[in-house]
């Protein structure tokens, strides 16, 4: 009798153990599963929410004004170093206008590409004449740089001033196209410096940087060829 009531308790006891261990190992592992996914779920969500978030807050509205006013006066400055190459009488003249080409034009491509993927328009051809932008004229330099369409950007230069240039051979171009272009590089200047202080998208100020460094400097080199200090 003592012998029967043994074997039931140790079998019950066996029992007990049992299922205590599989209802351990059963919170175990939906914890860890629960845990587990939570964890890797949340960061997943934290990381798209700030990915989105960088996409969506890349540029402001001065990154816009900026490429959208850039463009067209990139666009007269190539227009502007198109002529030299003919009409110019000094080599060191017909390097420099080389050099704006080679410069302005990626930076046209790069910035007209920024204006496409942040859905904005992008400036035609005929953006570039001062004559489609209201009180457009060369005395504009002390602008600060705005938006394109609602205000001349300094430095530009307006129609009659084009025409004078094209008209223009050897040594008088030389003087002119110095003259011109250094208040045209004055102007860029100084909407570069104002995307260096407003803007947000990186790649649009690190552009503005280089402009500032490059522009100042071919200033200086263009006031020494005109025999300013």
């Amino acid at each position: 009798m003592r012998h029967t009531r043994t074997l039931t308790r140790r079998a019950a006891l066996a029992a007990a153990s049992v299922t205590a261990a599989l209802v351990l190992a059963a919170c175990g592992n939906d914890g860890g599963h629960s845990t587990g996914s939570g964890e890797a779920g949340g960061h997943g969500s934290s990381s798209s929410s700030a990915g989105a978030d960088a996409a969506a807050g890349a540029h402001n509205a001065q990154d816009v004004s900026f490429a959208q006013g850039m463009i067209p006066h990139h666009r007269q400055a190539l227009e502007m170093a198109g002529l030299a190459a003919e009409r110019a009488s000094s080599a060191q003249v017909k390097d420099l206008a080389a050099r704006v080409e080679k410069a302005q034009d990626p930076e046209i491509k790069t910035m007209s590409g920024w204006l496409k993927s942040w859905g904005e328009d992008v400036p035609t051809s005929s953006d570039s004449s001062a004559e489609s932008m209201p009180g457009m004229d060369h005395s504009t330099s002390g602008m600060p740089g705005m938006d394109h369409s609602t205000s001349g950007m300094p430095g530009m230069m307006d129609g009659s001033d084009m025409d004078e240039l094209e008209k223009a051979s050897g040594a008088d171009f030389d003087t002119m196209f110095l003259t011109m272009m250094i208040e045209h590089h004055k102007g860029a200047v100084e909407m570069a410096t104002t995307e260096k202080a407003k803007g947000k998208y990186g790649a649009a100020t690190s552009m503005a940087d280089d402009i500032v460094t490059a522009q100042t400097a071919e200033i200086a080199e263009m006031n020494k060829l005109l025999g300013k200090s």
